[in-house]
């Protein structure tokens, strides 16, 4: 995912503009962000303008305009039961808001399917992302996970670009129905993210206080202050301050400290930041996510959920806090992810890559295997050790190699990577499956003519530049874009839990 270098690099779609203007060229795209949370859904549809500036060659295209065209409405996340999503009502809220946007999806060139929060604990949550994500343009990434949440968050809300403009640490606090995530920002680059169970939508009830929806979080904090919960059972406007009061504690607990107490420790499902000093190594803070609207007192209306108290809760800590200038409001609140899908999920290679034949493309659900080549370690060890890392004796087809490499190359540098590949590619367990590069620097033309026509290895090659993917991501990439030799490629985070909080 695009976390430390992250350059808002993005795919040139069919509907693309392309102008040139005294040597600049300029994309021109429609992009989507949809984001389907434990406690709401909604869309934005996006025009992203991009332009590569200067005469290099292996430049990266990067958004200069970023336009919201259309915001959806926001929707409660409709639910069957307490493990299943109404995919039905989802279906027809997203095709209405399509509509509503005078879009196809065939007009549509890039963005984001994202399910976020408790809503990734259900049954469906994932052929239902994916199914949206076929649906709902060209080059739609579907994703989930909490760090993924996370990064989105903190990109879409403007933590990120408040972070690189004064040079500042960041903590954006991203608070939703299911979860909250926490983004450490360090001038402009996301260092680390984490994710907690507490959220204004852990226990929902209707007007008359019956209880409609009750996740396992929820319960636990309800049976430690000594309130019994079910559903169809009441719930008492006290024990909702007091819930309210029980998850601000934990979420001030974080911000402050980390977790340090058994409760949190419980709650958290990721893992805590490290070496983390609370506040003191702290410039901003900034709030993000449905429950901020309250944080920073712009939404009063109660939802049939907590979030009005626990808002309240947070404000009132931060109106005690001795800091007053600490506190940042966002550009975004509760369209802070789905902001970030639509705009930051996508990556595009530079003008360098290598491809030995069009018809190895497009190609999709690559599982990344991410291998740091570094001077004096053989490059056949390091991409067999990478491989081992997930259970992979020898090379296989889905893979794509992720290179980092280290230090100036040249011709003989590239040659012995190459060589190494090779080694590790003749071993494989598919003859013909093609072979799949990505790397940070701008050798990948050179890297892959040497595979191919060098070494002459037998199967195509697709060796991409200008792409920073990780060890968790998986990648789809498409077929160059119009007269360019740029590729498209969406990074997905396809991370589903197995279990619930205990």
């Amino acid at each position: 995912m695009h976390d430390d270098d992250f350059e808002h690099d993005h795919p040139i779609g069919p509907n693309a503009v392309v102008e040139d203007l005294e040597g600049v060229e300029m994309f021109s795209l429609k992009s989507v962000g949809i984001d389907i949370g434990s406690s709401t859904s909604h869309l934005v549809f996006s025009r992203l303008t991009l332009r590569r500036q200067g005469a290099s060659l292996s430049g990266r295209f990067r958004v200069t305009e970023r336009e919201v065209i259309f915001r959806s409405g926001i929707m409660l996340t409709p639910y069957l039961s307490g493990t299943l999503i109404d995919t039905d009502q989802v279906k027809q809220f997203i095709q209405e808001s399509y509509r509503e946007a005078g879009l196809g999806p065939q007009e549509v060139d890039t963005g984001a399917v994202i399910i976020t929060g408790e809503a990734l604990k259900k049954e469906n949550a994932q052929p239902i992302v994916e199914f949206f994500a076929q649906y709902s343009g060209k080059f739609i990434c579907a994703a989930a996970g909490h760090n993924h949440e996370a990064l989105l968050a903190a990109y879409g809300c403007g933590a990120v670009d408040l972070s690189q403009r004064e040079k500042a640490r960041v903590l954006n606090v991203d608070m939703g129905g299911g979860t909250t995530k926490f983004s450490l920002i360090e001038e402009g680059i996301v260092s680390q993210t984490a994710s907690i169970n507490v959220g204004a939508r852990l226990i929902a009830f209707d007007a008359a206080g019956t209880v409609t929806r009750l996740e396992e979080a929820g319960r636990l904090f309800m049976e430690r202050l000594g309130y019994p919960v079910a559903l169809g059972q009441k719930i008492s406007r006290q024990a909702q301050e007091d819930l309210a009061a029980s998850m601000a504690g934990i979420l001030i607990e974080m911000i402050e400290q980390g977790p340090t107490s058994a409760l949190a420790k419980r709650l958290l499902v990721t893992e805590p930041f490290t070496d983390y000093r609370g506040l003191e190594q702290i410039d901003y803070l900034v709030f993000s996510g449905g429950v901020s609207e309250h944080v920073y007192d712009r939404d009063r209306t109660c939802y049939g959920d907590v979030g009005p108290f626990l808002g309240e809760k947070i404000r009132t800590y931060l109106d005690r806090h001795p800091r007053k200038d600490m506190l940042r409001e966002p550009l975004e609140g509760i369209r802070a992810t789905v902001i970030g899908a639509g705009e930051y999920t996508m990556q595009a290679s530079g003008h360098t890559s290598y491809i030995s034949h069009p018809g190895a493309l497009p190609a999709f659900g690559l599982k990344v295997i991410r291998a740091p080549v570094q001077r004096g370690r053989a490059v056949r060890d390091v991409l067999s050790r990478s491989l081992a890392k997930f259970g992979f004796p020898v090379f296989t087809g889905g893979l794509a190699f992720a290179l980092t490499l280290e230090g100036q190359q040249d011709y003989h540098s590239i040659r012995e990577v190459a060589e190494g590949i090779a080694e590790v590619v003749q071993q494989a367990d598919d003859d013909f499956c093609p072979l799949y590069l990505t790397m940070d620097m701008d050798v990948a033309k050179s890297l892959g003519a040497i595979l191919k026509e060098e070494l002459k290895l037998g199967r195509e090659i697709i060796a991409l530049d200008g792409i920073d993917v990780g060890d968790l991501d998986y990648i789809d990439i498409g077929s160059a874009m119009g007269n360019t030799e740029v590729i498209p490629v969406t990074v997905k985070s396809l991370m589903f839990p197995a279990t619930k909080v205990k």
